[in-house]
C-alpha cells in the first residue's frame, strides 16, 4: 500500500482516514453547506485525530493573494505526466485555486521563458513537472525569486522542495523478484538516462545486482515507447544474448518488448519473464498480464498541491524530499526458471 513521508499530515490523509473524498474533506473544511451532519463529523474527527491544520493560503482572501498557481510541464506527450498535471489542477480547483499550464518542450531555456512569463502574473505558486536533466536548482531559485515553488516526479537532492514516486524501492522489488525466481540472465531497457526517472532506476537496478554479487543485465536504452522497448529487445535478440528476464523501465516499453520475443518463437513468461513499471490501464489486459510496479499518480498531484500550499504559509520553512511508496503489481508476466 503506497505510504507518503512528509513532515505533517495533508487533506489525502484525512479523506483516507474518514472514508470520503479529497473533494469532501475540502468542503468540510470550508463550511459547505451541502455535507451532512455525519459526514462532517467524520471529518473532524479524523482532522482531531491526525492534527491536521488547514493551510492558510487555502482560505486566506487578502488581495495581495492572486489565488492563481502555474503549473509547468515538460513532457505532455506522455499520458502519466500529463495525468500528474490534471490531479494538480483537480486538487487546486478544490481548495480555490485556478492554474495556469504552461507546456515546454525544452527544460532550459524555454523553463527560463516560461518562469519569467509566470512572474509577471503575480501567481501564488509554481508546480514544477519537469523530470529530465536542465536548469540546476540555483538557477530555478534565482528566475522564481520569492515565488514558492515545488517539483513533481523529478528526483532531486533530499533537501529539494520535492514531491516523488520512491523509484528506487520500486525497481528493486521488482529485481529481488526476478532473482529470487532463480533468473540470472538478465537484459534490462532502460528509459532516456537525460531524464531522472530512467536515472533512478537503471542505477537502481545495478546496485540491487551488485548487492546480490551478480553481473548488471546486459543494457540497451530506449525511449519510453512502445516502438522503442521493440527495438531494444529486438537489439537484445539480434545480438545472441541468452536471456531469461527482460527488465523494461516501463509499460510501454515491456509491451514492445513482448511483441519482440512473440515475433521471435519465445514465450512470455515460459521462455522470458518481463516486467515493467508505471502499472499503466492496459497492464493488466496483456497477453499474460504484465508484473509490473503502481505509482499513485492522483497521491502524487495532489501531495504535490498541498506541499505547495505549505511553502506558501511559511517561505521560511526548510525545504525537503517528500517520497510516496509504490506498490509491485505480481501478474502471470513473470515464473521462476525451470530446472535445467
Amino acid at each position: 500500500m503506497a505510504s507518503s513521508k512528509s513532515s505533517r499530515p495533508t487533506m489525502i490523509d484525512v479523506a483516507k482516514l474518514s472514508g470520503v473524498s479529497y473533494q469532501t474533506v475540502s468542503r468540510v473544511i470550508n463550511n459547505h453547506p451541502y455535507v451532512s451532519k455525519e459526514v462532517r463529523l467524520r471529518v473532524k474527527v479524523a482532522i482531531d485525530t491526525l492534527g491536521y491544520r488547514p493551510s492558510k493560503a487555502a482560505t486566506k482572501l487578502a488581495s495581495k493573494s492572486s489565488k492563481i498557481i502555474a503549473t509547468v510541464l515538460y513532457g505532455s506527450w506522455f499520458p502519466g505526466l500529463a495525468e500528474i498535471a490534471l490531479n494538480v489542477e483537480l486538487a487546486a480547483k478544490t481548495s480555490g485555486f485556478d492554474v495556469i499550464l504552461i507546456n515546454i518542450t525544452e527544460p532550459q531555456k524555454q523553463l527560463v521563458e516560461a518562469l519569467e512569463n509566470v512572474k509577471a502574473w503575480a501567481v501564488d505558486g509554481i508546480i514544477l513537472i519537469v523530470p529530465v536533466q536542465g536548469l540546476s536548482l540555483e538557477e530555478i531559485q534565482e528566475s522564481c525569486e520569492k515565488t514558492p515553488f515545488v517539483f513533481i516526479d523529478a528526483h532531486q537532492t533530499m533537501d529539494t522542495p520535492s514531491v516523488v514516486i520512491d523509484e528506487a524501492y520500486g525497481t528493486q522489488e521488482l529485481v529481488e523478484h526476478l532473482i529470487h525466481q532463480g533468473h540470472t540472465q538478465f537484459g534490462e531497457i532502460s528509459g532516456p538516462l537525460d531524464w531522472l526517472n530512467a536515472q533512478v532506476r537503471h542505477q537502481t537496478c545495478i546496485q540491487t545486482f551488485e548487492a546480490h554479487g551478480m553481473e548488471p543485465p546486459v543494457h540497451v536504452e530506449a525511449n519510453w515507447t512502445v516502438s522503442g522497448g521493440y527495438r531494444a529487445a529486438k537489439r537484445l535478440l539480434a545480438d545472441r544474448h541468452t536471456l531469461t528476464a527482460i527488465i523494461a523501465a516501463n509499460d510501454s516499453m515491456a509491451l514492445g518488448v513482448m511483441r519482440a520475443l512473440h515475433e521471435a518463437g519465445l514465450t512470455v513468461p515460459q521462455d522470458v519473464s518481463v516486467v515493467g513499471f508505471d502499472d499503466i490501464p492496459e497492464a493488466a489486459y496483456l497477453t499474460p498480464p504484465l508484473t509490473t510496479v503502481r505509482r499513485n499518480l492522483i497521491q502524487l498531484g495532489m501531495t504535490g498541491f498541498e506541499y505547495l500550499m505549505q511553502r506558501m504559509d511559511d517561505l521560511d520553512a526548510v525545504p525537503q524530499q517528500q517520497t510516496i511508496l509504490p506498490r509491485v503489481i505480481f501478474r502471470a508476466s513473470t515464473r521462476p526458471v525451470r530446472p535445467a
